[in-house]
């Protein structure tokens, strides 16, 4: 999903025309492919956007345009819609909480539509998934919150999902930290106090999975230059003990002994979030590494509540980290707080005055931002494609 940082507050920081067209800019000089990878991108469009010649460029087959809930289908946009069709677009009805006369003329072009599930009562949204149905068009439902929320969806017949309801943590008494767990988060707090790389080998050993992995991920990147990597301690001083901190960060995400995977949307959005803070904290303090690498720990750190079903706290008890990053994922106050809010902000599309204000704090332009979720990205579209 493409959404301009600013794109909708009271500020008016950014028009939707300006944002739609700064990420079509970026996307033709990266390549969809490139930002996207195998799947769709969303584009938030309205009239000035649809009507404009610069959507033309985005690739068709790449992309679902996103008709926002404040277009008027006029004969003029309708004729627009119809022609864009043509050409081989897709289009989604944004934000829709009722089957009006105006939904009507659009939802008999359009080929996903957006139900908005906050905007409507469970009653609500049952009469109008079943109105919806009828005219035979995928459903999206859109702020889901709660599991119970996406339940009762997938019962009323909807095939795609947005919303927070795996990022949010359901707190269970008693739970306890698994073995493989604890192995990756021993392995971590080994790493920040500078333990020697015997130890750090011998606790790579002792857990069967993790060194597979770690062999497999050497060897998918060192397949080019020459013979495999079988040896762990060589394995280990090729990663580096930077990358090796990021790598187990990323496989606490993963199923546990299996190769880590990209299709879990909390090891997704983790990791986006990891990289965000990284680029948000080099942009304030360029070629500061060390503040880099806290803030991507920040990023990949803040859901690991929703992982564990544990309480933050309990779950730092765990993982040594420095005082800065534990009072951001904990109170979410401090400069990497303020960064982890902003970021939080724009995923639940939370784009006012709030907003507005956490980047004043950074001393942060809505352009600036942009660019940086348009890199974060692409940066972990291409990690989707390594081994990871």
């Amino acid at each position: 999903m493409f959404r301009a940082a600013g794109e909708h507050d009271d500020a008016r920081l950014i028009d939707d025309a300006a944002a739609t067209a700064a990420v079509i800019f970026h996307a033709s000089q990266l390549g969809m492919e490139q930002v996207v990878g195998e799947q769709l991108a969303f584009v938030n469009v309205d009239e000035v956007v649809l009507m404009s010649d610069f959507v033309r460029f985005l690739p068709p087959h790449k992309v679902i345009l996103e008709i926002l809930e404040t277009v008027k289908p006029t004969e003029q946009l309708l004729a627009r819609v119809v022609e864009l069709k043509e050409l081989g677009f897709q289009f989604a009805l944004d934000d829709v909480v009722e089957h009006s006369a105006e939904v009507e003329k659009l939802v008999e072009l359009v080929d996903v539509v957006k139900v908005d599930l906050q905007g409507v009562g469970r009653d609500g949204l049952t009469r109008l998934a079943l109105s919806l149905r009828g005219v035979r068009k995928k459903l999206l439902a859109e702020k889901v919150e709660t599991l119970e929320e996406f339940e009762l969806c997938l019962e009323l017949g909807f095939e795609y999902f947005q919303g927070y309801y795996f990022a949010r943590p359901a707190i269970l008494s008693g739970r306890k930290i698994a073995p493989s767990e604890m192995t990756i988060l021993h392995l971590l707090e080994l790493i920040h106090s500078n333990a020697d790389d015997q130890a750090i080998e011998l606790a790579v050993k002792r857990d069967v999975p993790i060194s597979l992995n770690l062999l497999r991920l050497v060897n998918s990147r060192a397949a080019k230059a020459g013979a495999p990597i079988e040896s762990l301690a060589e394995a280990l001083a090729r990663l580096g003990r930077r990358q090796l901190r990021r790598w187990l960060q990323i496989l606490l995400y993963g199923a546990s002994g299996a190769p880590v995977e990209f299709s879990s949307p909390l090891l997704q959005l983790a990791t986006t979030r990891g990289k965000l803070l990284e680029l948000m904290s080099l942009h304030m303090y360029p070629g500061d590494a060390v503040s880099a690498d806290r803030a991507f720990t920040v990023g990949i750190m803040s859901l690991a509540d929703a992982l564990f079903s544990l309480p933050m706290p309990e779950i730092l008890k765990n993982v040594e980290v420095t005082d800065d990053v534990r009072t951001a994922l904990v109170e979410r106050a401090g400069e990497f707080g303020v960064m982890l809010q902003v970021v939080e902000l724009i995923e639940e599309a939370t784009c006012g005055k709030e907003l507005a204000a956490a980047l004043k704090k950074l001393e942060m332009t809505v352009a600036q931002m942009c660019e940086i979720e348009l890199t974060a990205f692409d940066w972990v579209s291409e990690l989707a494609h390594q081994v990871y």
